[in-house]
């Protein structure tokens, strides 16, 4: 099953409080209030828990946008 930005985007939504939020596989960070550090923790979770998958700090460190974490979850 592959996974897409339309299966990540309640997890976005719900962590950052954020009903309308829309996101691209381009997204930052800084393009989205609130998504802070802590944040970014609560992300990794939800989608680890999600899709139970565990990534490693290289992985996390590595992601650029969600384009990335997409990629991971896909391979």
């Amino acid at each position: 099953m592959e996974i897409t930005i339309n299966d990540l985007l309640p997890i976005f939504r719900e962590i950052l409080e954020d009903d309308h939020l829309e996101i691209s596989h381009e997204t930052t960070a800084d393009d989205v209030r609130g998504w802070d550090s802590l944040n970014h923790i609560y992300l990794v979770v939800g989608i680890e828990k999600k899709f139970k998958k565990k990534f490693t700090s290289l992985q996390i460190q590595s992601w650029k946008c969600v384009g990335d974490i997409i990629t991971d979850l896909n391979r």
